[in-house]
C-alpha cells in the first residue's frame, strides 16, 4: 500500500485553480482561487475563457473551471 510519507515530494503538486464567471454588470471574469482581483475581464464568455486558458497554461498543473451564466442557476429561497 502506498502512503503519501511514501510519495517524494516533487509528486505532490498543489494545481492552480482559474474560475470563469460573470459578474453582476454582466461582464465575465477569470480568477484565481483564492485572489481578490479578477486575472481578466471581458464582455464575452469566450473572450474570457481564452485568456484565462492563456494564463493557465504559464503554471504547471493548472485547472480553468467555467461556471454557468447567471441566468442558467435556479435560485431558491427556503422558508423555515
Amino acid at each position: 500500500m502506498l502512503s503519501f510519507s511514501s510519495v517524494p515530494q516533487y509528486f505532490l503538486v498543489v494545481r492552480k485553480k482559474y474560475h470563469v464567471t460573470q459578474r453582476p454588470d454582466d461582464s465575465w471574469a477569470g480568477k484565481a482561487q483564492g485572489g481578490q482581483r479578477a486575472s481578466t475581464v471581458g464582455d464575452t464568455e469566450a473572450e474570457v475563457v481564452k485568456c484565462t486558458i492563456e494564463i493557465a497554461k504559464n503554471k504547471p498543473s493548472s485547472q480553468v473551471i467555467i461556471h454557468k451564466r447567471k441566468s442558467d442557476k435556479l435560485y431558491k429561497e427556503l422558508d423555515s
